[in-house]
């Protein structure tokens, strides 16, 4: 495929922490595999989109770096993708600024991820946490992305992005941006080990999360407390759970779906860095000791990231290695992100 024709793929996460499995099963494993297709994508450190919530600008200086360190340590390439730092191409907020002008109001009310969004920090609703989704378009639309991978969770979002090029390309009849579309991944959702109801997150606290640097005796403490059941045995399918979790809508579940939830959730963490057959077993072989089947998912998550945490802790030894990377990728980006709002700048009138 002539290089003109490769899709321009786009894709951001925020700094907010240790990255946990939960990140690297939903998101980066699926960025690792792009990379392997030679398809040059741009991935980027969201760190605008992070300081909508509640943070300590110290602590938000160093989970930049951790979060690239991790990124490079579990494979992603410099040089064969560019990696940056949002805030370095200011282009980005410039690019929001515009389509903040073409956006009705009533599409982003009725974006659903605002609601959770809020609802997790009840004392600080901005602004950035309602006009995210359109600085998420310019991320995208600045490099003329033309695919983004997501789960379905975030299809919201790229239908979004859709209608914003949409009304920039009708209001000043061109067609300057593709609509983009979004890139389905297998995006499994890991829950939370001591609130299994809710997916894997930092904001719920160091024991409910598996960090990717987390060391094996780290990761086998935490198994040790994962919320699961009593009796050994699967009452509700792992369809049954998921949907019932689905319905709650926020509301607290009862303790017997809050058990199989967890029950589950070893077992798709044992599908996934387990070998084969492990997980099958574990479910054919009822009564279940739990007790033994923490052990193993502790073990082979450890495993799956030992020659991580060995690249890690050598890039950790050298940052400023780090730092000429995303330095060199913002400079790579800010190449096309500058030469495309020239012309943005030009179709608006604004030169």
């Amino acid at each position: 495929m002539p290089a003109s024709k490769k899709p321009v793929i786009v894709s951001g996460i925020q700094p907010s922490g240790r990255l946990h499995i939960g990140n690297y099963v939903g998101a980066v494993r699926n960025w690792l595999d792009l990379q392997a297709r030679d398809l040059k994508p741009y991935f980027f450190i969201a760190d605008y989109h992070s300081i909508t919530g509640d943070y300590d600008p110290a602590e938000k200086r160093q989970d930049i770096l951790n979060l690239a360190t991790d990124l490079m340590a579990l494979g992603i390439d410099p040089r064969k993708s560019t990696l940056f730092v949002q805030s370095e191409v200011s282009e980005h907020t410039e690019l929001c600024w515009i389509f903040n002008t073409l956006t009705p109001v009533p599409l982003l009310e009725r974006m659903t991820q605002f609601k959770d969004k809020s609802g997790q920090q009840s004392t600080n609703i901005n602004m950035g946490l309602f006009d995210y989704p359109v600085l998420q378009a310019a991320d995208v639309l600045l490099y003329k992305g033309s695919l983004v991978p997501v789960g379905t969770d975030q299809v919201q979002h790229i239908e979004l992005t859709r209608d914003i090029a949409r009304f920039f390309n009708n209001k000043y009849g061109v067609e300057f941006f593709p609509e983009t579309k979004p890139l389905l991944t297998e995006t499994p959702k890991l829950r939370a080990l001591t609130e299994p109801l809710k997916k894997m997150s930092k904001s719920l606290g160091d024991k409910a999360c598996i960090a990717l640097a987390d060391s094996p005796e780290e990761i086998l403490e935490k198994m040790k407390r994962a919320v699961t059941e009593t009796t050994g045995h699967l009452s509700m399918t792992e369809a049954e759970v998921d949907r019932q979790i689905s319905e709650l809508a926020g509301t607290e579940g009862s303790d017997t779906l809050r058990g199989m939830a967890g029950v589950w959730n070893l077992v798709a963490m044992l599908r996934i860095f387990g070998k084969k057959g492990e997980a099958e077993r574990a479910v054919m072989n009822q009564p279940i000791r739990y007790g033994d089947l923490k052990s193993l998912v502790a073990t082979r998550v450890a495993e799956h990231f030992a020659d991580f945490r060995k690249k890690r802790a050598t890039l950790a030894k050298d940052p400023a290695k780090v730092r000429r990377a995303l330095a060199a990728g913002a400079k790579q980006a800010r190449k096309v992100a500058q030469a495309n709002m020239k012309e943005i700048r030009t179709i608006i009138g604004l030169r």
